[in-house]
């Protein structure tokens, strides 16, 4: 079945271009000029992706993005002329899947498209469930619960806290997570982790994710709950 993808652009050339790029690879594709018109058919449509520009009519695109994790974990990816650092991290923060800046390769565009999506639909048939204390994921249907209560994960920090459990114990740098999570060479500031692990923190409202200076992050159990464990 088709990926259904909604492009999220005011520059009508740069619409149609990016349009005809995805339905080459036989992707379904709406389109939307402004964010009111892009937030209507959010809510009439399922969407796999979203491609969303920031400057745009009516609401931009950093509060789209905001509106939208509010009620979804739809993949995200920001387009945007901004290339500052400070721009990327506020993508991140917001929960966005990945930040591509213009000018661009369309290809490369394409490529990216390809990559989150196989990140949502990559599972583990071997480990559909995975517990960690009192995370508890859902690998085939990309779903956290906290004790039980579903907590809502973007793709990306669903595969970092999948990894830090897989991993427990161990120390996983920056640049692993990086390499492993976002599956390309990034030449970013290697931030955009830490402004996940923020967010994946907020969320879940445990103290498992431990911050391991100058290098990265350990998944790690307190020990009142290894005590009551073995009790």
């Amino acid at each position: 079945m088709s990926h259904h993808i909604l492009v999220v652009e005011d520059d009508h050339y740069i619409q149609e271009l990016i349009t005809e790029f995805l339905k080459a690879q036989n992707y379904e594709v709406d389109m939307a000029e402004d964010g009111a018109e892009a937030w209507q058919l959010i809510n009439k449509n399922d969407y796999d992706l979203i491609i969303l520009d920031v400057m745009l009519p009516n609401i931009d695109g950093f509060s789209l993005c905001r509106m939208i994790r509010q009620k979804s974990s739809i993949p995200i990816i920001i387009l945007t002329a901004l290339s500052e650092e400070k721009d990327q991290l506020k993508a991140f923060e917001l929960e966005a899947d990945d930040f591509i800046a213009k000018p661009f390769s369309f290809n490369v565009l394409v490529k990216r498209v390809e990559a989150v999506l196989r990140r949502v639909q990559t599972t583990d048939p071997l480990k559909d469930e995975i517990t960690f204390g009192k995370i508890n994921l859902d690998c085939s249907g990309y779903k956290t619960y906290v004790e039980g209560e579903l907590i809502e994960l973007t793709v990306k920090e669903f595969e970092i806290v999948k990894m830090l459990i897989g991993n427990s114990g161990k120390v996983m740098t920056r640049e692993i997570l990086l390499e492993k999570i976002w599956g390309y060479d990034y030449y970013g500031d290697n931030r955009i982790v830490d402004a996940h692990i923020k967010n994946i923190r907020r969320k879940i409202g445990l103290p498992y994710i431990k911050t391991v200076k100058g290098l990265g992050y350990t998944m790690e159990r307190d020990l009142y709950e290894e005590k009551q464990n073995h009790l």
